[in-house]
């Protein structure tokens, strides 16, 4: 019985020691978009709450906390408010299988690289849920924009993930990551990392790809009747999904925790630390994205998705396994 309950509270503890950075990390993500996106149009951005403006997430989030929640008439009220929830909930449960370094892993599981794919995929089902819910028009077609969206660029996203499972001959992320001591995924295949990228942020519904929040024809889409705290859940969801999509493109692409370079002083940094660097130089690029680029049309958009990267990754998945089989380094696990 002492065991259980051990075993339960040091789960727990892991959990927590998850959890509480990341949504830290969410929140200043918040205001460090701000301010890239500031100096890059030559303002300053937040500067006022704080020094250096560093408390102007606290303050955003009691502004958030004091507000009134607001229930649209005609609304189902038990979907309604389980949509920004689950979107929340989902948004967490992924970092389970997430390796910030070797061992360094709330559960390492043989089949983690499905455990993320499958909780990417049910992010749609809080946005449908919100659209539908709130009985707004609006609300309505930013959900129905935004299930084909992700379901267009998951289709890519699996089939780049195949060309990564068929290099390191595993599903778990810590083999996935080992596998690329050598050499990182990214430089064999780049085109294939290129196009997760450009899922990654299809998948997350950010710029250029914001089309189910698209204030110029949408109001905000399908949050659009949402305020106070339920619509702060969605906000969190989104930016910490951006998180977990660029700690994805570092274990896939990137080396994980692995030094790019064996030679003192970078082999002196932990592993947990360059993890933690690569995934903030992914989050940039996400950020300096939305500052330089324009928004798709929606027909450009399922064009990309379905016309281009859907037939080039598949292209690319019998090239890699061509290649592999051809210079006997495809895994003994598949040929059997």
């Amino acid at each position: 019985m002492q065991d259980w309950i051990f075993d339960l509270g040091w789960i727990i503890a892991k959990i927590l020691v998850v959890i509480g950075p990341l949504l830290i990390a969410v929140a200043y993500l918040t205001l460090a978009e701000r301010r890239v996106i500031a100096f890059m149009q030559l303002r300053k951005g937040p500067n006022v709450v704080g020094p250096f403006g560093l408390l102007q997430p606290f303050a955003d989030a009691l502004k958030l906390m004091a507000k009134e929640t607001i229930l649209p008439a005609g609304a189902n009220k038990v979907v309604f408010f389980i949509a920004p929830m689950l979107t929340f909930i989902l948004s967490l449960v992924a970092w389970a299988v997430i390796p910030f370094g070797e061992g360094l892993v709330i559960a390492n599981i043989n089949v983690g690289i499905l455990y993320l794919f499958a909780i990417s995929s049910l992010g749609v089902y809080g946005v449908i849920m919100a659209g539908w819910a709130s009985n707004s028009k609006y609300a309505f077609l930013g959900a129905l924009r935004s299930a084909a969206q992700m379901v267009s660029y998951e289709v890519s996203m699996g089939l780049v993930i195949i060309n990564v499972l068929l290099c390191a001959g595993s599903l778990n992320l810590i083999d996935i990551v080992e596998a690329q001591r050598d050499l990182w995924f990214a430089l064999p295949l780049l085109p294939m990392f290129v196009v997760f990228f450009i899922s990654t942020l299809a998948e997350t519904n950010r710029a250029p790809f914001d089309l189910p929040e698209g204030e110029s024809e949408l109001v905000a889409g399908y949050f659009v009747e949402y305020s106070s705290m339920s619509f702060a859940l969605f906000f969190l969801g989104e930016y910490a999904n951006m998180i977990l999509m660029s700690s994805m493109t570092v274990l896939l692409f990137l080396g994980g925790w692995l030094s790019p370079f064996d030679i003192w002083p970078l082999n002196i940094i932990p592993g947990p630390l360059w993890f933690i660097i690569k995934i903030m130089l992914v989050l940039f690029v996400f950020l300096w994205i939305r500052a330089t680029t324009p928004r798709y049309r929606y027909d450009q958009l399922m064009r990309l998705g379905w016309k281009i990267f859907l037939p080039f990754s598949l292209i690319y998945v019998v090239l890699t396994a061509g290649f592999l089989l051809m210079t006997d380094r495809l895994p003994a696990v598949i040929l059997s």
